[in-house]
This record gives structure tokens, C-alpha cells and sequence, in this order.
């Protein structure tokens, strides 16, 4: 069976053992893994099925961001996307999730600052992404073009194994995470572009579904009550505050990816149907 690999070897537990590289097929095409953990992985991966809804039965919105920071962001199928697709047609976007394994065999993700000259959301955490453009054939190349932009990764280094739920920015920007796997983490030279990324670091997804250096503020969104989750990080002596949603997204990822909950409560709004939809509509 495809998960007995997976019943064998836990995942992304330390000590990380290196076994024998392995390989697979995604869309007629063989592509290899550096462990057979990471292959497990990947198996695992594309049997995750997100829900998904009708684009036909959608009208268009246009949202005026750039790139794909929002303080707060949920899971599509708790707005009122979801209960009301005739309504909405959210400007679609995608984010990378990268993930490879670090040093002590623990699974990592690749992570940017945002430059501190940006207009706004600077200096904030984020993943890899932006808005799709008309030449993009699927969120997967969305991705890893933003991400090539953004901090030099090759697209060629990166497998795309599997997408995630879509996600609502509080402007309507439809976000969908694309959970891609690093072949090869020593050819990877992060190369940010100055006008928009300070710093690339990476950060274990792990740290995502624990109740461990995460604080939460409580906050009110038209008399329905929400968490806000905050996850501090400290890496080469730099620390970083991750939160909004990026770490909504993670949470979600980690989730996926170890096939648990997360050992806190995320308490999502009851959200509120828009009457009118415009341009400048944003999430009550």
C-alpha cells in the first residue's frame, strides 16, 4: 500500500537517517527524492484532496494588493465564498510552501522578510507568492515563478506535490498554498531581490502545531469573536515574528503534512455576508 512507507518511517522524527535517494512519477514525468522519507512525503502528499468550489458559478472581483501578506487571513470554506459562490470570484493568487529537511532530519520551510522600503506589510514575514498571471498554466508555476522573482529558487529545483484549500485575505484575495518539496537544498542559493525581500530564512513546519513560542491575541470581527496567532522565531541570532496569514496557512500545513490537529485552539470568526461587492470590498 502507499502508506505502508509512511507506517515504517515516521515522519521528520531526528535523528535523521540517509537512506537510499528514491523516485516517482508526477504527470508522466520521474522525479527523484533525496530520502525515503522525503519520497513517503511526497506519496502522502498527493493523495491530499482539498475542498474545492465552482469558478463557473462565480462573478468576478478585482482585489488591489500585490503580493500576498493580509494581518488576517482564513480558510476559504469558513467565508462566505463558501456559502455564497455566486457572489464572489476572488483575484486568485498562490504562495510556496518549500519544504526539505534540515540538518537534524527535521522538515523545514523556506520563509522571506519582506524589504523595509515596501509601501506596505514591510518588514513582515511571508511566503514565497503573488497574484497569477494570464500566462500561468496552474497555481504550482504561479508559485514557483513568484518564488524564482522573489529569492532566485529555480523552479527546476522544486517538486510540486500537492495544493492546499484555498485561503481568503481580508481584501478578497484568493491565496492557494502550493506545498512544493527542495530536490536539492545545497543548490539553492537564495538570491532576494532588494526591492522586495530583506532577508530568506527557513523555519521547522513542525514548530506550526505546537503550543510552543506562540502567543495569541483575542479580537472581535462584527461581534463574532477570533484568535490572531503569533509564533515567535529566532534563527542565526535574527528573530522574527510570524503571524497573520502566513502563519494561518502553515498551521494548516503542518497540519496536512503530520496528519494532526494543533495542540491549540484556532477559533475562526463567524463570518458576515457582504451586501455590496466592489473593488474596494475587504472581509467585515
Amino acid at each position: 500500500m502507499i502508506f505502508s512507507v509512511l507506517k515504517r518511517l515516521p515522519l521528520f522524527s531526528p535523528p535523521f537517517v540517509n537512506v537510499m535517494a528514491s523516485s516517482t512519477s508526477f504527470n508522466g514525468g520521474s522525479v527523484s527524492f533525496s530520502s525515503q522519507r522525503l519520497f513517503a512525503l511526497a506519496q502522502q502528499l498527493r493523495h491530499y484532496k482539498p475542498p474545492s468550489l465552482d469558478d463557473n458559478e462565480e462573478q468576478v472581483i478585482e482585489e488591489a494588493a500585490g503580493k500576498v501578506v493580509s494581518q488576517v487571513g482564513f480558510q476559504e470554506s469558513v467565508t462566505p465564498v463558501a456559502q455564497n459562490p455566486e457572489n464572489f470570484r476572488p483575484k486568485r493568487a498562490a504562495v510556496l510552501i518549500c519544504l526539505f529537511e534540515g540538518d537534524a532530519g527535521d522538515l523545514r520551510v523556506i520563509l522571506t522578510k519582506r524589504s523595509s522600503r515596501l509601501s506596505t506589510h514591510s518588514g513582515e514575514v511571508s511566503l514565497p507568492g503573488g497574484k497569477a498571471e494570464e500566462g500561468d498554466k496552474d497555481d504550482g508555476e504561479t508559485a514557483t515563478r513568484e518564488a524564482k522573482e522573489e529569492i532566485g529558487l529555480d523552479p527546476s529545483l522544486v517538486n510540486v506535490v500537492t495544493v492546499l484549500e484555498p485561503f481568503l485575505s481580508k481584501h478578497l484575495l484568493r491565496v492557494v498554498p502550493v506545498i512544493g518539496i527542495l530536490k536539492d537544498k545545497k543548490a539553492f542559493k537564495p538570491t532576494p531581490n532588494p526591492a522586495e525581500v530583506d532577508a530568506v530564512f527557513d523555519a521547522p513546519l513542525e514548530m506550526f502545531i505546537k503550543d510552543e513560542n506562540r502567543s495569541v491575541e483575542e479580537r472581535e470581527w462584527m461581534g463574532e469573536k477570533y484568535l490572531l496567532h503569533f509564533f515567535d522565531y529566532e534563527i542565526g541570532n535574527k528573530k522574527y515574528l510570524i503571524w497573520g496569514l502566513t502563519a494561518g496557512i502553515l498551521i494548516k500545513a503542518a497540519s496536512v503534512v503530520y496528519q494532526r490537529p494543533p495542540a491549540f485552539q484556532e477559533q475562526n470568526p463567524k463570518f458576515k455576508f457582504p451586501g455590496v461587492v466592489g473593488k474596494n470590498t475587504v472581509m467585515p
